[in-house]
């Protein structure tokens, strides 16, 4: 399709033209629209889910895999604490937490721009990129010897990991209906489970290397940059930007994987920067209830960090809390697993069952602070209850995606989101002050009430856009967007009118704009 713009056909008082219906630009369509233009195929749904298994196949194994390298990556300052990284870099506790707030500092400063450029590229491409200089920094820890250079590599580590989550965001919503991304969200974000089981292992044998220039902690750094290296590879090579140019679909199947998602009333993806849609997502209640949330629980993330050096505090040895971390991955993967198939389950269930999910944590906080410190078997089962409150996190995210339309709008929404994500896991790490020890009764009662500030919000989410909907009920229909053409060219230069009366869900309209959207709750 030739790209187009308005031709003073249009009307200025109500937006129609001499032709009847509404003009759009070329740029104002999605990708999804400039695909389906010509081909009226109704949607098989054997064969929908046949491509939808395919899709699976392809993506969802890369997406896991990771996330589970990310997050232990990202994980990899927590275990180094136990494999003797304070004591070679002679780190304070002022200085080790704020390794942990730094990597989320630089990860907030860079979110808006990560997201941009995730519009203005090849999503997959540009994760790529970012995958392997993450690489290279994790690599870069093994040569760090004092606060200084573990702050810098730490920097590069959030500027780059930044990309991955909005990234696999938006390729969720690119391939998968509402239902079907609750799952797929919740089976790569569960991989954070698998990362500290198998990062545990990994730190298990490291403490077993006896080399006289490198330490334990050194080697868990080169060993899990080689692993973030190849995914770089494979990345470049194998991951799809769209489904309207994925590499393992026929272009039948392309047509077929676009239509599959129109449903979602979101579209694939469109390349152009709008401004309104940056303004409607700043204006919007519900992106700052949902970054409320994010920066909320994520306070409680802290524990990611400090978690080997609670257990440790406990009684228990080195190598004994690095094999005890396995269980807290055990965890977040039943809980986080559980979650998302009952909200995908239950219609409309997703506020519920995160508020559910932090009920044993707020019970955990209470046994933390009032078992016997003698009692550490008893503190342990307590610490392990902390992770139950891993699906709200994880709702949230697919959440999100579902109830936000428009490309600009939705990278707008998951920088912020994400940004607050940030926030939070920045200002949690510094509850955790020397004078508190050992027991932390003021890191845990914080920790408390943020657990029941989460309820709150959440439900406050649901009664938002439950309201929003019953409104929308109540409003006449709205016909602005049925009929719908672009003003092209021929080859021969004489205008035409190219109808996408059928392609209103591929307008790239916002949830706001279209008010045949509903919100799922």
């Amino acid at each position: 399709m030739k790209s187009s713009s308005a031709s003073g056909h249009t009307d200025e008082k109500n937006g129609s033209s001499d032709f009847g219906g509404v003009e759009v630009t070329a740029d104002q369509l999605d990708t999804g629209a400039q695909l389906l233009y010509g081909h009226h195929h109704e949607l098989d749904p054997q064969e929908a889910n046949r491509v939808r298994r395919k899709i699976d196949m392809h993506i969802m194994p890369l997406m896991m895999i990771l996330y589970w390298i990310q997050f232990m990556d990202k994980a990899t300052l927590g275990n180094a604490s136990i494999l003797g990284i304070i004591k070679s870099t002679k780190l304070t506790t002022n200085q080790y937490n704020w390794l942990g707030t730094i990597f989320y500092l630089s990860y907030l400063a860079f979110e808006f721009p990560q997201n941009l450029c995730l519009q203005r590229f090849p999503v997959a491409k540009w994760m790529s990129v970012n995958i392997f200089v993450w690489a290279v920094a994790l690599a870069c820890h093994a040569a760090c010897t004092n606060f200084g250079g573990l702050f810098a590599v730490r920097f590069v580590l959030g500027m780059c990991e930044g990309s991955i989550t909005a990234g696999f965001l938006l390729v969720t919503a690119m391939f998968y209906t509402r239902t079907e991304q609750t799952l797929r969200v919740g089976y790569w974000f569960l991989m954070n489970g698998t990362a500290q089981i198998i990062a545990g292992f990994i730190s298990f044998g490291c403490l077993h290397i006896k080399t006289e220039t490198f330490e334990p902690w050194q080697w868990l750094m080169i060993i899990t940059a080689i692993l973030t290296l190849i995914m770089a590879v494979l990345f470049w090579f194998f991951f799809p930007d769209s489904p309207t140019t994925c590499w393992f679909l026929t272009p039948e199947e392309r047509i077929t994987a676009v239509l599959r998602i129109k449903v979602n009333q979101t579209g694939v993806e469109n390349k152009h920067f709008k401004k309104e849609q940056l303004i409607e997502a700043l204006v919007d209640p519900k992106t700052w209830l949902f970054a409320f949330f994010a920066a909320v629980t994520n306070v409680t993330n802290a524990l990611v960090n400090q978690r080997q050096l609670i257990v440790a505090s406990f009684g228990f040895t080195p190598l004994q809390t690095t094999l005890l971390g396995c269980v807290d991955g055990v965890i977040e993967i039943v809980t986080i697993a559980a979650g998302v198939i009952l909200a995908a389950r239950i219609p409309n269930s997703r506020a519920y069952v995160g508020c559910i999910s932090i009920c044993p944590s707020i019970l955990a906080v209470f046994l933390i602070n009032f078992l016997p410190w003698s009692n550490k078997i008893g503190l342990l089962f307590s610490q392990w209850l902390t992770g139950f409150d891993s699906p709200s996190f994880v709702l949230v995210l697919s959440w999100v995606s579902c109830v936000t339309a428009g490309h600009t709008k939705r990278i707008t929404v998951n920088a912020i989101l994400l940004g607050a994500y940030c926030v939070g896991n920045a200002v949690g790490p510094f509850m955790f002050q020397a004078k508190y020890k050992p027991r932390n009764h003021v890191p845990w009662i914080i920790i408390g009430c943020c657990y029941l500030t989460m309820i709150v919000t959440l439900l406050g989410i649901r009664f938002y856009m439950a309201a929003q909907n019953k409104k929308r009920e109540e409003e006449p229909v709205d016909e602005t967007y049925d009929h719908v053409y672009v003003q092209n060219s021929t080859d021969s230069g004489a205008p035409e009118k190219i109808d996408m009366a059928n392609l209103k869900e591929y307008l790239d309209l916002t949830d706001i704009q279209n008010r045949d959207f509903r919100y799922v709750l």
